[in-house]
């Protein structure tokens, strides 16, 4: 072999773990809305990782993650999900109801898969429980119909004529549906509910003082996600109110809070990781029924 051709043949082969790894594919980005901050869900995070490594999918391995947090504001959401679809994401994933419409409305292509406490029929997300159709399916807690039963074990705790205080979310899905459920079951109960929405980044504690005002002697939190922003000040508030509180996911009582009723959504969480995983591999969002949580906790 001539010089010349010597020094190009080694110029070439230098050159070849460049090539190798400009044709490697690219790890399947996964982007994931939520309504809430890091902080808050920084555990559920974990879980759903812990969904995609049971299906072969470990973070910065062969899999990233996109994350979007709109800190409480709702109203943020379609913009996030629309970062998401720009970014040209493998999957959406969708902490709770919330993010789950704003990814449906920014695309009917990309896959969703969605965490919800609500029926995600009822909600529009699916077309049946069984039989998902187009591009979204997830998992449902279905902790919105606990509302009653939990109630009624909140009253059981404080026997008496002393009404319930309740607070729901401003601009949550859920909040019409929750607050209606609430002031039926009630009035089975023969107790007054007393009512207060809260706003976006609003003051939890004025709306607690207006439920200390109607001397409320317990106070029912609505099971909706944005509750989990202001854990720590609602758990701070109660004790010093001497109000005997019920949430409907138990992270709220490993904090310190008094009682909780309903599914394990850590469980729930890990199988939308799962789900999630199983798309990346190729199967279809309508071929996979939404998920009901059988695990429940009190």
């Amino acid at each position: 072999m001539k010089r010349r051709e010597f020094i190009a043949f080694l110029g070439g082969a230098a050159a070849w773990p460049v090539i190798a790894r400009a044709q490697q594919p690219a790890m399947p980005l996964i982007g994931m809305l939520h309504s809430q901050t890091q902080d808050t869900e920084a555990a559920r995070i974990t879980v759903i990782q812990d969904g995609l490594k049971e299906v072969g999918f470990v973070a910065g391995r062969n899999v990233t993650i996109e994350h979007r947090f709109a800190d409480g504001h709702n109203e943020r959401l379609p913009m996030l999900a629309a970062e998401l679809v720009q970014l040209r994401v493998n999957v959406i994933f969708a902490n709770t109801t919330p993010p789950a419409l704003a990814a449906k409305a920014a695309t009917a292509t990309i896959p969703i898969v969605f965490v919800t406490g609500a029926d995600p029929v009822e909600l529009g997300l699916v077309s049946s429980l069984n039989r998902p159709g187009a591009n979204v399916t997830g998992v449902t807690v279905l902790s919105n119909k606990l509302v009653a039963k939990r109630l009624q074990l909140l009253c059981d705790l404080i026997p008496g004529s002393a009404p319930i205080g309740m607070l729901a979310a401003q601009n949550n899905p859920n909040t019409e549906n929750d607050v209606k459920d609430a002031v039926a079951a009630a009035n089975a109960l023969g107790r007054a509910l007393h009512v207060v929405e809260v706003t976006p980044g609003g003051d939890i504690g004025a709306a607690v003082a207006a439920l200390v005002r109607q001397h409320v002697g317990a106070l029912f939190v609505a099971p909706q996600a944005d509750f989990r922003i202001w854990r720590q000040q609602l758990l701070v508030l109660a004790e010093h109110h001497a109000l005997p509180t019920t949430f409907s996911s138990s992270d709220h009582v490993t904090a310190g809070g008094l009682m909780s009723y309903g599914p394990d959504q850590m469980d729930s969480y890990r199988d939308a990781g799962v789900y999630t995983g199983r798309i990346l591999k190729g199967e279809k969002p309508a071929d996979l029924p939404v998920m009901q949580a059988t695990k429940f906790e009190l």
